[in-house]
């Protein structure tokens, strides 16, 4: 499956921002489907991630109640909703996919992912 990822940008502080993750070449519905992240200066890190009939979430402690992953299998696409943004927000953000089994929640480790798509930026300004 090929990932393509969109909708960042520059934004100020409480702001917010919507990013897309449109899949092709493979059966989507067999995905699981994560966002992570890249701040300048760190490691990449996880954010979300939504199990193939999106019935389970999880999030990373620091974007809870602020960040909300969704997907819409007829469209192929996985979003990511982002709310209160902060400065410490900003980076590079990825989606990835990875096949999923009947019972899969998600997943929140990197190396389960062996799709990726090419990273949209996400700025947000004090």
């Amino acid at each position: 499956v090929q990932l393509q990822a969109s909708g960042g940008g520059l934004v100020q502080a409480g702001g917010s921002l919507r990013l897309s993750c449109a899949a092709s070449g493979g059966s989507f519905r067999s995905y699981d489907m994560g966002w992570f992240r890249r701040a300048p200066g760190r490691e990449r890190e996880f954010v979300a991630t939504i199990n193939w009939s999106g019935g389970t979430t999880d999030y990373a402690d620091s974007v809870k109640g602020r960040f909300t992953i969704s997907r819409d299998n007829a469209k192929k696409t996985v979003y990511l909703q982002m709310n209160s943004l902060k400065p410490e927000d900003t980076g590079a953000y990825y989606c990835a996919a990875r096949k999923s089994a009947v019972y899969s929640r998600g997943s929140v480790y990197e190396a389960d992912y062996a799709h990726w798509g090419q990273g949209t930026l996400v700025t947000v300004s004090s």
